[in-house]
């Protein structure tokens, strides 16, 4: 994955991209650590939020449409957006998208399709295992932005369960791609250890090596450099101390007897208890393969189709989090219901938004002179429903981070917006065209009304 110009080099072969440096951009007017190219991250939540519906009170967005501060989040401490109020003035929060084609026998499946697509749902009588007429938009940045080869980082946390497993990455019609669910194989593949010999794997495996180990005296070399810049010399120290954390999480975060398992792909990544844990390993990756400008696309999905991890909420493992979303001890429309299921759902909503949070705290550590890594792209916090109905309109898409000043943040909007012109703007913004050069607005099935969404655009 690697591909950056600028990288080190080391024993057996390993390879570290470093972060965008000001002492290595092209000299002209504009240079800078600036330069960084604008990306692209999509972290998907399933089975809608607890948001007003019928006679459910809201729970989720903040009290009224409008600019957004951290004072208004604050105070709208109840929903469960406020977990993001530090991010208040980078946020663009839209209640409103709609998926346009009906899901065909599951709803989970048909609104997993569409997320990113924007594409009608193939034909199945099982309906679970429909899939997308189309390519997905963090294909369609890689395929258009990336160097040749380069694809989309395709993540995963959880259990799969079989009957939906993953949704969202799609490299066209009916061509689904395949996620990572372990953490330490997505780091390997990262800094191209799963191409290196046994030595090397063998040292890392038993974590008596770092990668920073393995290019120690190349790193050593670069920081005595006369013209590195103190600006870059910080961020050189942040982004070996990110790689140095993120092996130390895979270490010692989960019990120790899991990471042998974990790096086997054990089903054990998807134990109930590690989901979290995994997602934010899986988030770390993600921020460190933006830093090195090893893509400029990647999605984490979080749960499989119909989310069925059993959250622990007040030190209780609860009911999976589909009967909750339904509210009901059952499958479908039927079974007893379950006490306190929409403050159930509210929590797990808000499980979902620290974890965004942490992605967000992540790009927005790498300080690149005139903003932050997150200034420089846009994050992307998504559900493939919209509430306890399971509803394919007022879909919850939060939005962090400008895209280098062509999003407009710091605002909360409730129009009714198609979700391929939401698509179409979040690729205009890093970069994407149409087939005539202009900017990105005929994403997804051809039937729909091309365009971007205007109201948040700077």
């Amino acid at each position: 994955m690697i591909t950056r110009r600028r990288v080190l080099r080391g024993l057996f072969g390993v390879t570290v991209a470093l972060p965008f440096l000001e002492t290595f951009a092209p000299r002209r007017a504009a240079a800078g650590a600036g330069d960084a190219p604008p990306f692209a991250i999509f972290m998907r939540q399933a089975n809608g939020v607890a948001q007003q519906v019928g006679e459910e009170p809201e729970m989720f967005w903040p009290s009224a449409p409008g600019p957004l501060t951290a004072e208004s989040m604050a105070a709208d401490a109840d929903r469960a957006v406020s977990e993001l109020k530090d991010y208040a003035s980078r946020l663009i929060m839209v209640r409103g998208v709609r998926f346009a084609f009906e899901g065909n026998g599951c709803g989970h499946s048909g609104g997993g399709n569409q997320c990113l697509t924007a594409a009608q749902v193939s034909e199945d009588p099982a309906g679970n295992e429909s899939l997308a007429m189309g390519e997905s938009i963090d294909n369609r940045i890689a395929t258009e932005l990336n160097p040749a080869g380069v694809e989309p980082l395709t993540l995963y946390a959880g259990r799969m369960a079989g009957y939906i497993n993953e949704v969202l990455s799609y490299r066209g019609p009916k061509q689904l791609r395949a996620a990572e669910r372990d953490p330490y194989k997505a780091y390997q593949k990262l800094f191209g250890l799963a191409e290196v010999d046994a030595a090397a794997a063998k040292a890392l495996a038993a974590r008596r090596a770092s990668v920073n180990d393995l290019v120690r005296e190349q790193m050593q070399a670069l920081m005595r450099r006369n013209d590195l810049s103190k600006g870059d010399r910080e961020r050189l120290e942040l982004h070996f101390d990110s790689i140095r954390d993120l092996e130390v999480g895979l270490a010692c975060a989960l019990p120790p007897e899991r990471v042998a398992e974990m790096e086997a792909i054990s089903p054990d990544v998807g134990d109930y208890d590690n989901v979290e844990t995994v997602a934010r390993m899986q988030l770390d990756i993600i921020a460190l393969a933006m830093a090195c400008g090893a893509t400029r696309a990647a999605t984490l999905q979080v749960g499989d189709g119909n989310d069925s991890t059993e959250y622990t909420i007040h030190g209780v493992r609860q009911k999976s989090f589909h009967k909750i979303s339904h509210r009901i001890d059952g499958d479908g429309e039927e079974g007893p219901p379950i006490e306190g299921a929409q403050e159930l759902h509210h929590q797990i909503d808000r499980i979902h938004a620290r974890l965004f949070k942490h992605l967000l705290d992540r790009l927005s550590s790498y300080d690149l002179g005139s903003g932050t890594l997150l200034d420089r792209g846009v994050a992307v916090w998504l559900n493939d429903l919209a509430d306890k109905y399971h509803a394919y309109s007022r879909v919850p898409y939060i939005l962090a981070g400008g895209a280098a000043g062509y999003l407009k943040t710091g605002q909360f909007i409730d129009q009714r917006v198609t979700i391929n012109k939401l698509l179409n703007t979040i690729g205009t913004a890093v970069g994407c065209t149409n087939g005539q050069g202009g900017p990105l607005d005929d994403f997804g099935d051809e039937s729909l009304e091309g365009g971007l969404v205007d109201t948040i655009i700077s």
